[in-house]
């Protein structure tokens, strides 16, 4: 049986072209012989539309385009730095958008798969950028802007973000308990897998009459991080 593979929080960037070879090795080598790969958000750094013709982001589509030729079913989920991927990446990588969150059957089991940004609710200043971020009319006036004003914002906003990162307390970038369970009971899953928060391990949750896991999967700034779900053999791991 086939693995099904889920990765998050790449964050491809030209600065970091050694981590961009290990995920395209990752995807003509490992990925091909799975039935599915969940790109969980965060593929890369920042997307400032499907407009974008840099070459990072073309070899990438090229290489998405190449894995699902070969019969393996991708997926993509937005994250806080690629929430403006949209059809036209989807439609020349050959890869499926998915909402967040989206519940699926995994080897039986109900499963909710987010990007995991909209768990860490005592994060209160990123909540209201995002709330920005997401709303369609500010999308639409951004998009219409020229290449060279949108990296320049993102450049920015990437900045902000490590600033914002650098001072806020660790725990308040982290998922709380209560967001984790309300979206557990909320969409009826005993298991949730997620990024963002670059914290990868496996965490039992009690709920009642009943027991859940959460799983976080890792970042790939130094190395890549991939969880294989193979019927009931789950493995969390490095990939290096």
């Amino acid at each position: 049986m086939a693995a099904t593979l889920f990765i998050s929080d790449l964050h491809l960037d030209e600065d970091r072209p050694q981590i961009t070879d290990l995920f395209l090795s990752f995807l003509r080598g490992e990925a091909r012989s799975a039935s599915a790969l969940y790109i969980l958000g965060d593929l890369f750094e920042s997307w400032i539309g499907d407009d974008d013709d840099a070459p990072l982001g073309l070899r990438v589509q090229d290489a998405l385009a190449e894995l699902a030729g070969h019969a393996v079913a991708v997926h993509f989920m937005a994250g806080n730095r690629d929430f403006l991927v949209g059809p036209r990446f989807a439609a020349r990588s050959g890869l499926t958008l998915l909402s967040d969150p989206t519940r699926i059957e995994l080897g039986g089991v109900p499963t909710l798969l987010m990007h995991g940004d909209t768990l860490c609710t005592d994060d209160t200043d990123y909540q209201k950028f995002r709330s920005l971020v997401r709303d369609p009319a500010w999308q639409q006036t951004f998009l219409s802007q020229p290449l060279p004003a949108r990296r320049a914002f993102a450049a920015q906003a990437r900045a902000q973000s490590r600033e914002h990162t650098g001072t806020a307390r660790a725990e308040i970038m982290d998922v709380t308990d209560v967001a984790v369970r309300a979206a557990l009971q909320t969409h009826d899953v005993v298991r949730l897998i997620h990024g963002h928060t670059h914290r990868p391990a496996r965490h039992r949750i009690e709920l009642g009459d009943r027991v859940a896991e959460r799983i976080v999967l890792g970042d790939w700034y130094e190395q890549g991080s991939v969880l294989r779900v193979d019927g009931e053999r789950i493995e969390l791991a490095g990939l290096s």
